[in-house]
């Protein structure tokens, strides 16, 4: 049986940037990729805005993985594609990982784990529309697969429901490829992709976007006909009497992405309500010691280069990880927040250089991110602006803190006076 210090199970743009990190620490690292290429869901984003924190410039999804994947080409980093993992268990201090691929089922062991499985769209039997079930309904990556890799028109027009990033990009793709899209719809009262690609993607090509609006029902029978929408009240319910039928051959769904998390709920390893990743401390392990999560399968990401960034963290720890007892401290929030990563703070790891993400619950204007230690202001950092569709981050040193176990840590977002 082979031994290695590290696997990575994953091979998007966070597994190989894990599996790149821990290597520079020296250990011996295998990566596993479902997939017959590394590169994740990058490999089918031809377009560009990738890359403007991590290299400075600006790249298409291709060309940013594919910086990550010549590097991992430079280490001695083992990889596999095609292969699954089907099974985890533990013994003693080790980990034992049962492969399946071609070449039948295998096993290796590990100290220590990196879960970089990445996150899935939510798909049209998860927001309970009803009607038939006819061909034409699309999730947004899928209708992307179906364009930029296998170069098919998923639809002639098109209705776009949920304004997520992908929906929002693959609304101006379609329309460059020739398709009619008669509008983005949007339950929630505000969007919930990035402004840019509101900006750049639907304002640019006159693409109506309709907020507090949802699809109903849609129609057909082997293929989709016409779907119908609706405006919807406070509590996000269709309104009666503002339906009205929009004849279209596609429906493309952007309604949201869950993180993947099978092989974490196979290990009993706790996860976060707010963020369905695990609840991680600052090292990006999570409550199961040796086994660490990182990128869209932690939560989910509006901007690649931080998907990277953290990976790095979680790749680093893991070669680093020894079996020290850890004495954590939770992360307490008030409730402007959606949610906050790291969720926990081991006072026993290095504590100098503790990176925060995390996302407001509502639209927020001039306001300051406060932390208090046992009661204590700690540090003010003041937002212009909060939106929940774009992550912000907060790096601050607690190495000159006398913490203790019972020390209490409280982020709260609080308006200028």
């Amino acid at each position: 049986m082979n031994r290695y210090d590290v696997v990575v199970i994953g091979g998007g743009p966070a597994g190989v940037a894990a599996a790149d990190a821990a290597d520079k620490q020296g250990a011996s690292v295998f990566l596993i990729e479902r997939e017959a290429r590394l590169g994740g869901i990058l490999k089918q984003c031809i377009h560009d805005g990738f890359g403007l924190i991590r290299f400075k410039e600006k790249l298409s999804g291709p060309e940013y993985v594919e910086r990550y994947i010549d590097m991992l080409k430079e280490t001695k980093v083992e990889y596999v594609t095609l292969t699954f993992v089907c099974d985890i268990q533990k013994i003693d201090e080790k980990y034992i990982l049962s492969l399946v691929n071609r070449k039948g089922i295998s096993q290796i062991e590990a100290k220590t784990i990196v879960l970089a499985t990445g996150c899935r769209e939510r798909t049209a039997k998860q927001v309970f529309i009803q009607g038939t079930r006819p061909a034409g309904v699309f999730t947004a990556g899928t209708a992307q697969y179906h364009v930029n890799i296998l170069g098919k028109m998923p639809a002639k027009k098109c209705v776009i429901l949920g304004s997520g990033d992908i929906g929002l990009i693959m609304a101006r793709r379609l329309t460059l490829e020739g398709a009619e899209v008669e509008g983005v719809y949007e339950i929630k009262p505000s969007p919930s992709g990035l402004t840019r690609n509101i900006a750049q993607c639907l304002n640019d090509y006159d693409i109506p976007l309709y907020l507090s609006h949802t699809v109903t029902r849609v129609f057909g029978e082997d293929r989709l006909e016409a779907v119908e929408v609706a405006k919807v009240d406070e509590k996000m319910c269709p309104i009666k009497g503002t339906e009205r039928v929009i004849k279209c051959d596609a429906l493309i769904l952007s309604v949201g992405l869950i993180p993947e998390n099978e092989v974490a709920d196979s290990l009993d390893i706790p996860l976060d309500w707010r963020t369905k990743g695990a609840i991680v401390d600052q090292t990006l392990m999570t409550m199961r010691d040796g086994i660490f999560s990182c990128g869209n399968a932690l939560h989910v990401n509006d901007l690649v280069d931080y998907v990277s960034e953290g990976a790095e963290i979680a790749g680093e720890n893991a070669a680093l990880y020894s079996q020290k007892k850890r004495a954590l401290i939770d992360i307490e929030i008030d409730n402007r927040f959606l949610y906050i990563v790291p969720q926990k703070i081991d006072i026993n790891a290095p504590i100098d250089k503790i990176k925060v993400y995390f996302r407001s619950k509502d639209d927020l204007d001039d306001v300051n991110l406060s932390v208090y230690i046992d009661n204590r202001k700690f540090r003010t950092k003041r937002f212009s602006h909060l939106r929940p569709p774009e992550m912000e981050s907060m790096l601050f040193n607690l190495a000159n803190e006398n913490l203790s176990e019972q020390s209490k840590i409280k982020f709260c977002i609080e308006d200028r006076k």
